[in-house]
C-alpha cells in the first residue's frame, strides 16, 4: 500500500505507454520473441537507492542489452567526453529518486533537423525477470542510458525502430554536430588540389591526416559490416567505441600507435596480438606496458592501427563541438566559428530535377554562398526522414532515404554555364541521411545546388554552412516553369523589378496615347525548337483589396532598330496579354521566333503608380551531354560535341 500511495503521483506518459505500442512497430525484428515477457519497472523498482550517474565515471558507460543499437551507444559514451554536451542533451537539476520533487519524469533534448527539441518520458523502463533488459549503464543501479534509450525510443516511435542504424546518425541527434564515415577497405589516395579548392576526401587514409590531438577531442566510432577473423563473435554489423588513441615506443625504437577500443556489449572480445595477455605487450617497457592495461575497463582492449585497419570496415567521426557550438576542422583544427543553415524541398515537376543525367537538373533548389576571404568552408545537406510516430518531432530511424548528393560551383556570369558545368567540387550521390563536403575556397560567389539521383523524387533537407572565414548564404529564388505547359527541356529564368510613376512611365493601356510612356524591358529569344518557347509573368506588387487592371504587350524590333527608340502608336503587338485583368499575376505563354523584342507592361488606366515584377521564362539551347553521373562515382560529363568549359 505504501508503494501505490507513492506512486499514485507520479508522472505518467500518454504518449508512450508502458505496453507494446512502444516495444514494436512491425514485429519484424528479433524484439519480436519479447511479446508477452517484458514488465514496465520504475528504478525504485529494480533496486534499492538508484543513481542517475554512478559515482565512479567508468561505471556510467552504456552496456548493451538485448536491442541492437550498439549505434545510439557509441554516440552515448561521446556525451561522456563533453559535460557541456550532456547537459544539453540532459539538461541538469532534474528531481530524482529520493528528491522530494521527484514525480518520475525525465526530460531530453535531441538535435533533429536544424533544432533542439525536447522528449518528457516516465522512468518505468523495460523489464524481464525485474532486470533491464535494453541498454543500461555498467552500474547496476545507474539509470541515464536507459532513460535516454526510452527517450530516443519515444522519439523514434518504438524501441524496435532502433534495431540496427548508423552510429553518425545518432552522433548528429545527440550533439548537433556534422559526421562523416570513412571507409577502411579498399581507401583512394587524397585527390590533389587545384589552386582554386581543396577538398578533403572522406576515406580511411583520412585518419593519418588527423593529429591525435584531435583524434582524442573527436567522436569515433568503429564499425565491422561482416564476421571478424579477431573477433568471431561479432557476426555481422557491430560498432564500437573508440576510446584512446596513443602512440608508444617499442623496445627496439619502433613507433606503434595503439588504440584503445570499448565493446558495448561488456566483454573483451579481442584474439589479437594486444589482447590483455598478447605477445605485443613484450615488446614494451613493462612500466609501459602495465600502465597501459591499467586503463582498459571492463569491455575495453587494445590493437594497433594494422589491426585496426583490418578488422574494422569503417570509421565514423563527429567533428568536435565547443561550449560556444562552434564546430571544430578534423583535418586542419581549425575552429570554424561562421555558420549558416537554410531549409528547402524537392519537389516533383518543380525543383526535383535530379542528378545530371536529366536535362531538369538545373531545377533544381539552388543557393548562393559567399566566401570573403580564403578558408575552410564545411557544407553539409542533410535529408529529412518521414515522420511516423507521434510523437513531437519523430522520424522512422530508416527512412525511405533518397539518394542525395551537393555540389558547389563557382559563379560565372551565365547562370546556365554555371549549372551546367561539372562542379568543382561535390559529394557524389549516395543513401546516406546526410552528405558533406569539407574544403578551402577563395573569396568569391559559389552557387550551391542539392540534388537527388532520381528526377521526381521529393523531400525537404536543411543545407548548412560551417567556415573558418566570414560567409553569407541565401535562397536563389527562381520562378518554377508552367508544368502544365513546358515541354522537355532547359528553361531560363529572368526576373525584371520596375515601377508605373505618376507624371513619367504610368502610360496606361493602348487606348490612351501615353501607351509609350509605359516601362520598357528588352527581350532576346534565340531558340526555337518548335512549339511554345517562352512565358511571361507580370505581377503586380499592391495589396489585394486595392488592384490595378494590369496587362503586357509584346513588340518585335526592327532589324537594326532599338526597343528603347521603338514607337508603339502604329505597330501592333505581337503578343499581348489583354483585356486587362484586375488579378494580382497575369501570365502568357507563347511562341516567339528568334530575334529581338520589347515587353511593355501596363496598368489599363494612366497615371496609376504600382510596382511590378516581370519574370520571363524562355527555353534555351543545352548542348547534348553524355553524362556518366553513377551512384558513388564522381562526376564525369563529356560533351558529345566538345568538353564543356
Amino acid at each position: 500500500m505504501e508503494m501505490e500511495a507513492e506512486h499514485r503521483s507520479v508522472f505518467v506518459d500518454p504518449d508512450f505507454p508502458a505496453d507494446n505500442s512502444s516495444l514494436f512497430s512491425d514485429y519484424t525484428t528479433p524484439l519480436s520473441k519479447l511479446l508477452g515477457d517484458v514488465t514496465w519497472l520504475r528504478p525504485l523498482e529494480i533496486c534499492k537507492q538508484p543513481q542517475l550517474f554512478p559515482d565512479d565515471p567508468v561505471e556510467a558507460h552504456p552496456k548493451q542489452g538485448i536491442l541492437g543499437d550498439c549505434w545510439l551507444l557509441c554516440a552515448c559514451s561521446m556525451l561522456l567526453k563533453n559535460q557541456h554536451l550532456l547537459n544539453k542533451v540532459f539538461p541538469r537539476e532534474q528531481p530524482l529518486w529520493g528528491d522530494s520533487a521527484y514525480r518520475g519524469e525525465f526530460r531530453f533534448r535531441f538535435w533533429r533537423n536544424g533544432h533542439w527539441i525536447e522528449v518528457r518520458v516516465d522512468d518505468r523502463l523495460p523489464c524481464i525477470n525485474h532486470t533491464l533488459c535494453f541498454s543500461r549503464c555498467q552500474s547496476p543501479r545507474a539509470f541515464w542510458v536507459a532513460l535516454l534509450e526510452k527517450a530516443y525510443a519515444k522519439l523514434h516511435g518504438s524501441y524496435e525502430r532502433l534495431w540496427a542504424g548508423q552510429v553518425c546518425e545518432a552522433m548528429v541527434d545527440l550533439s548537433g554536430t556534422i559526421a562523416v564515415r570513412w571507409s577502411l577497405k579498399g581507401a583512394e589516395s587524397p585527390q590533389e588540389p587545384n589552386d582554386t579548392q581543396t577538398q578533403h576526401t572522406a576515406n580511411g587514409t583520412s585518419l593519418s591526416q588527423v593529429s591525435l590531438e584531435l583524434k582524442e577531442r573527436c567522436a569515433i566510432s568503429c564499425c565491422v559490416h561482416s564476421a571478424s577473423t579477431g573477433v568471431p563473435e561479432l557476426g555481422q554489423f557491430h560498432a564500437m567505441s573508440v576510446m584512446e588513441w596513443t602512440h608508444v615506443t617499442t623496445t627496439t625504437g619502433e613507433q606503434v600507435e595503439l588504440i584503445r577500443i570499448r565493446n558495448p556489449w561488456g566483454r573483451r572480445s579481442w584474439a589479437g596480438v594486444w589482447r590483455e595477455s598478447g605477445s605485443g605487450w613484450a615488446s614494451l617497457e613493462a612500466s609501459c606496458a602495465q600502465a597501459l592495461l591499467r586503463r582498459t575497463a571492463e569491455g575495453e582492449f587494445w590493437m594497433d592501427l594494422t589491426e585496426f585497419q583490418q578488422e574494422f570496415d569503417e570509421v565514423a567521426l563527429g567533428y568536435p563541438v565547443s561550449d560556444a557550438g562552434h564546430l571544430q576542422s578534423i583535418y586542419t583544427g581549425s575552429f570554424l566559428t561562421h555558420s549558416h543553415q537554410i531549409g528547402g524541398r524537392w519537389v516533383k515537376g518543380h525543383s526535383a530535377g535530379g542528378c545530371r543525367n536529366n536535362s531538369t537538373f538545373s531545377s533544381n533548389p539552388k543557393f548562393w554562398l559567399k566566401v570573403c576571404e580564403r578558408g575552410e568552408v564545411l557544407l553539409s545537406l542533410l535529408q529529412y526522414g518521414r515522420p511516423e510516430s507521434p510523437a513531437e518531432g519523430s522520424t522512422q530511424q530508416h527512412p525511405h532515404l533518397q539518394a542525395i548528393a551537393l555540389h558547389v560551383e563557382k559563379k560565372h556570369f551565365n547562370l546556365v554555364r554555371t549549372v551546367n558545368k561539372p562542379p568543382l567540387v561535390s559529394h557524389t550521390h549516395a543513401y546516406d541521411r546526410e552528405v558533406v563536403v569539407d574544403t578551402h575556397l577563395n573569396p568569391g560567389f559559389y552557387l550551391v545546388v542539392p540534388s537527388t539521383f532520381l528526377q521526381g523524387a521529393e523531400g525537404r533537407f536543411l543545407l548548412r554552412v560551417h567556415s573558418s572565414c566570414s560567409t553569407s548564404l541565401s535562397v536563389m529564388k527562381s520562378t518554377p516553369p508552367p508544368l502544365q505547359h513546358c515541354s522537355e527541356g532547359e528553361w531560363e529564368t529572368i526576373s525584371s523589378h520596375g515601377s508605373w510613376s505618376f507624371g513619367s512611365t504610368a502610360g496606361g493601356s493602348r487606348n490612351f496615347s501615353t501607351h509609350g510612356h509605359n516601362p520598357r524591358i528588352p527581350l532576346t529569344v534565340t531558340y526555337d525548337p518548335g512549339g511554345n518557347n517562352l512565358r511571361v509573368t507580370l505581377r503586380q506588387n499592391r495589396p489585394e483589396n486595392s488592384l490595378h487592371a494590369i496587362g503586357f504587350h509584346i513588340y518585335k524590333v526592327p532589324d537594326g532598330g532599338s526597343g528603347s527608340l521603338l514607337t508603339t502608336g502604329s505597330m501592333c503587338p505581337v503578343v499581348s496579354c489583354v483585356p486587362h485583368s484586375h488579378s494580382q499575376e497575369v501570365s502568357v505563354f507563347c511562341h516567339l521566333h528568334p530575334g529581338e523584342y520589347v515587353v511593355i507592361p501596363s496598368t489599363y488606366q494612366p497615371e496609376l503608380s504600382a510596382h511590378f515584377t516581370l519574370t520571363l521564362l524562355r527555353r534555351i539551347h543545352r548542348k547534348a551531354m553524355q553524362s556518366q553521373e553513377l551512384l558513388g562515382h564522381a562526376v564525369q560529363e563529356v560533351s558529345c560535341i566538345s568538353v564543356m568549359r
